[in-house]
């Protein structure tokens, strides 16, 4: 399997980029959340290259990427331009599939419905990561509900959300990464989660801690002033069931914004691609190939 790593440049910063496969097959994108960098990807990454061109990236801030310089340079706009930058470079004017999980779920909808990129996705499937504008919707219509069950969803997931309050918070979080939760990480994730990445990731402490500044960038505004996003693309819904930190209750409203979504819920807790990878790039690789064959009605028919 052929490996390789470059570094392509999005406004003055520079983005790793590790991919696998053959660049003549269709390609694969795959954009990791937080705290993670690409290598959170790499066990799906390894079981579909032989189909794909697989390339995923560390976002700004992670990994082997540049750390921005301003809270500003974190917006949703700029990391859309990421991904612009990340493909044009591999892929130039060529069409991909693309799947994210957790943060990079949230931020590659900002590609999937606007463009220059809205065209090019040929499917999307997005793991434990909604659309901001999406939630700021959904939180709308629960709040000004007049049934107190629907209120009530709305306060269980702020409830559950607490930790995006807390990075709203000025110093401690970034700070808390530095002081030792980067070292505490791995066993955070294999005691809470039961998971456990394949290699000690080098640059934990540095994915915790500049990866705050997504939510401090973003949330506020989304929340509050959200944006019509409609998909044009097919879209792939994996829910893992037993999420701690993203209610299956979000997903609720999603049809009104995506005309064609598939829905499969697993159980597993939120880093369902390191726990279960084989499923993960079982059902990616499926969705994919059915989008490319014209066949998905057929291939939605016979999960049901």
């Amino acid at each position: 399997m052929h490996i390789a790593t470059t570094q392509v440049l999005s406004n003055g910063i520079s983005l790793l980029v590790r991919s696998w496969g053959d660049p003549s097959h269709m390609p694969l994108l795959l954009v990791h959340g937080y705290p993670d960098n690409h290598q959170v990807w790499q066990p799906v990454a390894e079981r579909l290259a032989d189909r794909f061109y697989v390339i995923a990236y560390d976002v700004r801030g992670a990994g082997g990427s540049d750390v921005p310089a301003k809270l500003s340079d974190y917006r949703m706009e700029q990391l859309s331009r990421d991904l612009l930058a990340v493909v044009d470079g591999l892929i130039p004017g060529r069409q991909f599939h693309l799947a994210g999980h957790d943060w990079g779920s949230i931020q590659s909808w900002e590609s999937v419905t606007t463009e220059p990129l809205k065209s090019r996705i040929l499917s999307f499937t997005t793991i434990s990561g909604p659309s901001l504008d999406h939630i700021g919707f959904w939180m709308r219509k629960r709040f000004t509900s007049l049934s107190w069950r629907e209120q009530r969803k709305a306060l269980r997931q702020l409830l559950s959300s607490w930790y995006i309050m807390f990075f709203q918070l000025p110093v401690i979080p970034p700070l808390s990464w530095r002081l030792g939760l980067g070292k505490w990480w791995p066993t955070y994730l294999q005691r809470r989660e039961g998971v456990r990445e394949a290699a000690a990731n080098p640059t934990q402490t540095k994915d915790g801690q500049f990866g705050v500044n997504l939510y401090r960038a973003n949330f506020q505004s989304k929340l509050l002033s959200p944006q019509p996003r409609y998909a044009a693309a097919p879209v792939q819904l994996i829910v893992p069931t037993g999420d701690n930190y993203v209610g299956s209750q979000l997903f609720e409203d999603l049809h009104e914004w995506v005309p064609q979504l598939y829905r499969r819920d697993i159980d597993a807790s939120h880093w369902v691609p390191l726990s279960h990878a084989d499923i993960i790039a079982l059902w990616i690789g499926e969705f994919a190939e059915a989008v490319d064959a014209g066949e998905l009605r057929q291939w939605s028919a016979a999960l049901e």
